[in-house]
Formats: C-alpha cells, sequence, structure tokens
C-alpha cells in the first residue's frame, strides 16, 4: 500500500491537504483482479460512447430528438466512467492511493454534476418518448432542434447549479487530522466525513439533492410511463402496441441501470452503514459508475433498428472488400 501522505489540521492549509483513497477496504488483496473486469468495461464504455457519438453526428438520419439525447446520455456516460475509472485503476495497480485535496474535490463535484445531468437527461429522453407516442402528428414540431438545444443547456446550468454548493459546504468544513477515504473515488459525504465538526447541512443538503432533483426526475419519468402506457392499451391494433412498446424498451432497461444502483448507493450511504458491509457498498458505486456507461450503447445497438442499420452499413463495405 502507498504511504500515507501528511495530514492536514486546519482550515489554514487546505491546499497543503493530501487525502489516501483506499479502493476497496477489505479486498486489498484481490485489487488487481477486481481491476481486470472494470479496466474491459472501461474501454468497452470508451469505445462504445464514442462510436455512438460519432454515429449520431455523421449520419444526417439519425439528427432526431431522439437520438441527439442519447448523443447527451452517450457523452454523459463518457464523462462519468472518466471522471472515476482511471484514478481507480491506478490505485488498483500501483497503490498509488494518494489524492490532493483540490482534486479530491474537483472530482467528487464532477461526478456529482454528471449524474444531475443525465438523470435530467433521461427525463428528456422520457418526455420524448411521451411525446412521439400520445402526439405522434406534433412531434417534429414540438421538439424543434431549439427546443432540443434549450432542454441541454438547461440540464447543464441546473446541475451545476444544484452541485456548486458541495463545494462550498466541504470548504467551510474544519479538518483536524483524518485524511483515509475508505473509497474508490472522492464524493460529497466520503469528504464530509472527515470534517471534525458537524456535518449535518452537508447530510441535508445531500438528501434534498436527491429528493428534488434525482427523486422529481424519477417522479416525472414514472408519470410520463404512466401516460405512454394508458395511450398504447387504448391502440387497437397488438402488433400496433408492441412496437409502441418496443421503442420504450430500451430507454425503461437505461432507467433501470442509472437510477437502481445509485438510490442503493445513497441508502446504503445513509442508513445502512451498519446492515450493508462496507465493500459490497464501494463495489456497486464501483461497477455504477462503469457498468451502466457500457451496457447503454450496446442495449440501444440490439434494441434500436436505425442503429443497427447505420451500423450494418459502416461494416458492409469492409466487409465486401474481404
Amino acid at each position: 500500500m502507498a504511504v500515507m501522505a501528511p495530514s492536514f489540521h486546519n482550515h489554514s492549509n487546505l491546499q497543503d491537504a493530501w487525502y489516501v483513497l483506499t479502493g476497496i477496504p477489505g479486498l486489498e488483496d484481490v485489487h488487481t483482479w477486481i481491476s481486470i473486469p472494470n479496466c474491459s468495461m472501461y474501454i468497452v464504455a470508451v469505445v462504445g460512447n464514442i462510436s455512438l457519438i460519432f454515429l449520431i453526428v455523421a449520419e444526417r438520419s439519425l439528427h432526431e430528438p431522439m437520438y441527439f439525447f442519447l448523443s447527451m446520455l452517450a457523452l454523459a456516460d463518457l464523462l462519468l466512467s472518466s471522471a472515476t475509472t482511471p484514478k481507480m485503476l491506478v490505485i488498483f495497480w500501483f497503490h498509488s492511493a494518494v489524492i490532493s485535496f483540490g482534486s479530491c474535490v474537483s472530482q467528487m463535484f464532477f461526478i456529482h454534476f454528471i449524474f444531475v445531468a443525465e438523470s435530467a437527461i433521461l427525463l428528456a429522453m422520457a418526455f420524448d418518448r411521451y411525446v412521439a407516442i400520445c402526439y405522434p402528428l406534433r412531434y417534429t414540431t414540438i421538439l424543434t432542434s431549439s427546443v432540443i438545444r434549450k432542454i441541454g443547456i438547461a440540464a447543464v446550468v441546473r446541475s451545476f447549479i444544484i452541485c456548486c454548493p458541495f463545494i462550498l459546504l466541504v470548504y467551510r468544513l474544519t479538518y483536524c487530522g483524518r485524511n483515509i477515504i475508505p473509497h474508490s473515488y472522492c464524493e460529497h459525504m466520503g469528504i464530509a466525513r472527515l470534517a471534525c465538526d458537524s456535518i449535518n447541512v452537508n447530510i441535508i443538503y445531500g438528501m434534498t439533492v436527491a429528493l428534488l432533483s434525482t427523486g422529481l426526475d424519477v417522479v416525472f419519468i414514472i408519470m410520463s410511463y404512466t401516460m405512454i402506457l394508458n395511450t398504447v392499451f387504448q391502440i387497437p391494433s397488438w402488433a400496433a402496441r408492441f412496437k409502441a412498446l418496443n421503442t420504450c424498451g430500451s430507454h425503461i432497461c437505461v432507467i433501470l441501470m442509472f437510477y437502481t444502483p445509485a438510490f442503493f448507493s445513497f441508502f446504503a450511504h445513509r442508513f445502512g452503514s451498519k446492515t450493508i458491509p462496507h465493500h459490497i457498498h464501494i463495489l456497486v458505486a464501483n461497477l455504477y459508475v462503469v457498468v451502466p456507461p457500457m451496457l447503454n450503447p450496446i442495449i440501444y445497438g440490439v434494441k434500436t433498428k436505425q442503429i443497427q442499420d447505420r451500423i450494418l452499413l459502416l461494416f458492409s463495405p469492409m466487409s465486401t472488400c474481404c
């Protein structure tokens, strides 16, 4: 293991403070083995999401609202996995666990920022499916290029406004020597728990953000799909019903993969510390930042015919040459 870096003692020398990320507590002996699937999934996530973004940008036939939102999701997945996995792999491979206070806070901000933005993108995708199925004749007039741009900007601005206070909340705390973070990356409560004064404000703000941003996003997504299902089951043709539901299938899979581990990690961190083994919590948190980014392009590639057709078209000249 890495030698512990110098600790810090008060509020005045935070710029000189260092943290030590332990990786997965209790599983240090198998870090190298754990790193193999993590690295493989990260590579697939990077290649898959970059390919998806390139495909959507390059192919004019995919310049539709659904695919623009999908490219935003792919970009968010790419940033989320890249903000966490490289440092995680450095810890697993080289035991280089030391990170400066500023770098740790920066990583914390980007993780929370991307998470909140991705939640907003999933809500926008649910709205896209709602308009496409419930108001198909007005789809292109409602979701214009201007509206899509405004939705994307709103997602980024909302996320920035929500996540900036996290930086202020950790900088306002007084730290007095503890600098071991039992995690593979920096997040808000992991940093706050190292403080020697009250973190009640941090806890309250974290829970408020979870309930009023991502929690409300989930409520609106459920409302969208309730109205979608109500419309679908009024369609007399079973074939038309199946086609309508199939267009939502990939999005529902992505929603479940995004929110299920996120809420498990959130509640385990705050309420399950005595019942859920800490290494299980950290393992889930590690998988969360690579598994959805890896699977999202695959799910959309398998379940979306237009993307399948574009991929086959790209590779068909190669197969013809061979």
